[in-house]
């Protein structure tokens, strides 16, 4: 039996909330606002689907050219790698720009 939740859409956590991206990071990811671990998802799925994860560690990546415009060039860790991407989100609330 499926059990139905409530979802409270007044305060969502931290991957449920509505971010908007910078504009290098939309060209891996698309447009937001969405949630940020849709964002983690579709970077996971760039990842894979451009085989970027290094060989001998997988905990590593390799990033491409259009990744690089986001992380750097050097090969890195997924922690870092998430470091690297939150300088190109924000809250949608927030004044300014992304990155």
């Amino acid at each position: 039996m499926v059990k139905h939740v409530e979802v409270d859409d007044t305060n969502p956590d931290a991957v449920h909330q509505q971010i908007d991206v910078s504009p290098e990071l939309a060209e891996i990811v698309g447009q937001g606002p969405m949630a940020r671990g849709e964002v983690t998802s579709k970077i996971w799925d760039y990842i894979h689907k451009n085989d970027l994860q290094a060989k001998d560690d997988g905990r590593e990546i390799e990033p491409d050219d259009k990744l690089a415009t986001i992380v750097g060039k050097k090969r890195l860790s997924m922690f870092q790698m998430t470091a690297k991407v939150n300088e190109h989100i924000r809250s949608p609330e927030k004044a300014g720009g992304c990155k």
